[in-house]
């Protein structure tokens, strides 16, 4: 593939700003399809949290890639040049090879040695650097929520489909064994027909309080932290993990830890549609605080079939929760216990699996191999089949939306309704507001992909 000059493709991104198509550039034929021991070179962008990996022991993006076998991590981008001597250590270390470091995204696309980008970045930035990639002919792995609104989803799985991108999701509980023997098992109408999903995401968290704005750090590129979303100055509450609380960066605990349990009750339930009818209810209760989203909110999802999925969080003192139920007609299940119950309350067969692949994804480093959706994606990357992802981009936007939703109702306070095909509320141009949002120039998510 052909390096993309920075000048042209930032000429280019405007070009896409106000609208127009971006044609797609060349893409190497027949990469890893004729030598499957090929390299594949990673770029990881967003360094902080998920992608990084924290501290030792900790499962992030970085030290999954260098696990799996004839991967690089060949560059680290993040807005945040302080994280740059550690988490390069961190690469090196994890695999011998130091990376290099950017802080544009836009000039990691311009390399044309790398083969795919790793986005752990905040959600505003999200859709956009996956279009990107895709137009770039790069492959993408896409932390979740995978957009931040839900007309950027859809564009996100047409960039996949235009450019033949193979575009994975990091649900990654769709790579557990445990909760893969769960779902077959549903699947194959062992509880019956399911006419009912619960699920709780309990993540006990602190107040973030009060902070003034203040001095961009030395090392910290604030515009480029901001992206699409509108320019703010400077505040400690908006940056690194905070970002999560605060309508132009995040989409609340709905879509930042409860997308993994609405994920798996999704699929679950087998449910290839968006709901009809949403109502969700909340607010952000016991704190004195900048933050705008709830830190306690319960969404009910109606489909029209009548089967309903509801689902709550709390940031509050209430444990650690995790937990998606399933009624059927032949009695419940707790996936993630993988126990079975029939119509009595007896005992059903239980599903093997779960907690041992959980303790073996918990090990510390050195004691097991990669996470299998990470390598997942990889065995997909090498052949070019995006439909063997466990977690594809379609998958994604279909959870994420079910977030979405809930924080749409929760924002005009009232129950909607919705058309899932058109992706469109029924006659409710206030609802329908908030489907997508205006970028910052040049940060915007085109009109056409």
């Amino acid at each position: 593939m052909e390096s993309i000059n920075r000048r042209g493709f930032l000429k280019k991104s405007a070009v896409t700003a106000a609208g127009l198509v971006v044609s797609a550039p060349a893409v190497r034929k027949g990469f890893a399809k004729d030598s499957p021991n090929e390299r594949v070179n990673v770029a990881v962008v967003g360094i902080h949290g998920r992608g990084g990996g924290g501290p030792a022991g900790g499962i992030g993006h970085i030290r999954e890639f260098s696990r799996v076998p004839n991967v690089r991590v060949a560059t680290l981008c993040d807005v945040d040049e302080r994280l740059f001597p550690e988490k390069v250590a961190q690469a090196e270390e994890a695999s011998g090879f130091k990376p290099k470091t950017e802080v544009d995204f836009r000039k990691v696309l311009e390399d044309k040695d790398i083969d795919a980008v790793s986005i752990a970045t905040p959600e505003q930035w999200h859709a956009l650097q996956t279009i990107w990639a895709c137009q770039a002919g790069k492959d993408v792995y896409v932390e979740k929520p995978v957009s931040h609104t839900i007309n950027e989803g859809r564009k996100m799985v047409q960039a996949a489909r235009k450019y033949n991108r193979v575009v994975q999701t990091g649900t990654q509980r769709r790579s557990n064994k445990g909760t893969i023997e769960a779902i077959k098992f549903l699947h194959e109408g062992k509880l019956g027909k399911i006419y009912l999903s619960r699920g709780v995401e309990w993540s006990t968290r602190r107040s973030i309080g009060h902070k003034k704005d203040s001095p961009i750090p030395n090392g910290v590129h604030w515009d480029l932290f901001l992206g699409p979303a509108p320019y703010r100055p400077f505040n400690e509450n908006r940056f690194l993990y905070n970002w999560h609380w605060f309508w132009d960066t995040g989409t609340a605990e709905l879509g930042n830890s409860g997308i993994h349990t609405i994920d798996v009750q999704r699929w679950g339930m087998n449910k290839r549609v968006h709901p009809v009818k949403i109502h969700c209810t909340g607010g952000c209760y016991v704190w004195d605080s900048d933050q705008e989203t709830p830190n306690v909110a319960f969404a009910t999802y109606e489909y029209e079939d009548g089967s309903i999925l509801e689902f709550g969080v709390c940031n509050l003192p209430a444990g650690k929760v995790s937990i998606p139920r399933f009624y059927g007609s032949e009695g419940w299940m707790d996936e993630r216990n993988n126990v079975f119950f029939g119509p009595k309350g007896e005992p059903g067969p239980s599903i093997s699996g779960g907690d041992a692949e959980q303790k073996k994804q918990q090990m510390k480093p050195g004691e097991r191999g990669a996470d299998p959706h990470f390598v997942n994606f990889i065995d997909c990357v090498r052949s070019r089949k995006w439909q063997d992802l466990n977690a594809e981009i379609e998958e994604g936007h279909m959870s994420t939306t079910l977030c979405h939703l809930g924080n749409i109702s929760y924002r005009t306070g009232r129950k909607l309704i919705f058309n899932p095909y058109s992706e469109k509320f029924v006659n409710d141009d206030d609802a329908n507001s908030y489907l997508s949002k205006e970028y910052r120039y040049p940060y915007v998510v085109p009109d056409s992909v």
